[in-house]
């Protein structure tokens, strides 16, 4: 009997892992898993839409213009007639990967920075906050509408209208969401590196580099991936608004923000138009903002769940 109780234990031992214990804990987080199914239904409809819903982006009805839902037309048409399906497809896959990408952009600066000034004991750490602070008190809006201003020409030429307007973005909006990743990171590290397993590494001669990529940057990384779900939704409304104001992707790029100021002029006769865009953004917002939160529980040790 005693033998088959260690076994039992030692099994259960054996099978215990920190991602099942993670999922365990974000899955009684019913918000989060429904958002989390709804965030993939996003991705997997503008990734497989276009295999499913063959209609051109720019194929011109004049005679089915304006239309709400039908069956040929499931969420209806704009002014020239095209299908807003299509263009909620196509224009999905960059909303989303502007979002992705702007929040690469941020985590990996945000990173470097904060390990930066954590590691650091001397004038380093300190210049680096006084930057984090200083790029903290600038108004992000019109920083964002100059820098557009300033280099979209540019790039434009360089890269092409889409990939330099991407390009544009994704660095724009990435370099002005890195300061809260600093200084999580930062304070994560303040806290870490006077930790027991960190003081053992350095006693047995790691380096600091070996003490970051192996001991502190591992056991930093949850309050990062919670930052970088919430700079996913912020980059997706930056977007959505430098496109809301014409300042963002091409006119025959639909993105979703330019889905939304395509159909401002006609809302009291096509609600349609504004409705379903605006939805999109609203259900990818909120269900990227929800999942942060339950992955903020899942990854906090001390929360008892």
């Amino acid at each position: 009997m005693a033998g088959l109780t260690l076994a039992s234990r030692s099994a259960e031992r054996r099978t215990y892992s920190p991602l099942r214990e993670t999922w365990r804990r974000y899955r009684r987080h019913k918000l989060a898993v429904v958002s989390a199914v709804l965030l993939l239904v996003l991705v997997a409809a503008v990734v497989l839409g276009p295999f499913l819903w063959r209609v051109g982006i720019n194929e011109i009805d004049f005679t089915a213009r304006l239309e709400g839902p039908s069956l040929a037309h499931p969420l209806g048409t704009d002014d020239l007639g095209q299908d807003i399906l299509a263009r909620m497809i196509s224009g999905g896959r960059i909303s989303l990967a502007v979002g992705l990408a702007a929040m690469v952009v941020s985590v990996l600066v945000g990173t470097l920075i904060g390990a930066l000034a954590g590691m650091s004991r001397g004038a380093l750490g300190h210049f680096l906050m006084w930057l984090t602070d200083l790029f903290l008190a600038l108004p992000q809006l019109p920083l964002l509408l100059l820098l557009i201003y300033l280099f979209r020409d540019e790039l434009k030429a360089a890269f092409g209208p889409e990939g330099g307007i991407f390009i544009l973005i994704v660095v724009v909006i990435g370099g002005l969401r890195w300061m809260p990743v600093a200084r999580l990171v930062r304070a994560q590290f303040l806290s870490l590196r006077e930790k027991e397993f960190v003081e053992a590494a350095r006693a047995l001669g790691a380096s600091r580099a070996r003490q970051v990529i192996r001991h502190i940057l591992p056991n930093a990384l949850g309050p990062v991936i919670i930052a970088g779900t919430i700079d996913v939704a912020a980059a997706i409304i930056a977007e959505s608004t430098l496109s809301f104001l014409g300042l963002g992707f091409p006119p025959d790029t639909p993105t979703w923000g330019r889905l939304l100021f395509d159909a401002k002029d006609y809302l009291d006769i096509a609600a349609h138009w504004a409705l379903f865009p605006g939805a999109a953004i609203f259900i990818a917002v909120v269900a990227v903002n929800f999942i942060g939160d339950g992955l903020r529980d899942a990854l906090d040790a001390r929360r008892v769940i």
